[in-house]
């Protein structure tokens, strides 16, 4: 099992970070993002308008464990229908 979690990003979080993928140590979801955000400090204007989805399932809680092998979405809102 890795040791990391996938963190895919999509839309304008992909555009604030850079890349559509990231590979981070576990730990809470609210820390990760946090992590994202002091290595990449264009995501701290998107994480507020995002919904997340860990393991495809969608979290309202940043307080949520983030353990190794999972994925995590970073979904800002997309336009158009």
């Amino acid at each position: 099992m890795p040791a990391t979690v996938e963190v895919h990003l999509f839309a304008a979080a992909r555009a604030a970070v850079g890349h559509s993928v990231l590979e981070v140590g576990p730990g809470g979801l609210a820390d990760i993002l946090g992590r994202l955000e002091a290595d990449y400090p264009d995501f701290s204007a998107v994480r507020p308008r995002c919904s997340f989805l860990l393991d495809g399932t969608a979290v309202h809680d940043e307080g949520v464990p983030v353990g190794a092998g999972s994925r995590v979405d970073v979904l800002p809102p997309f336009s158009g229908g």
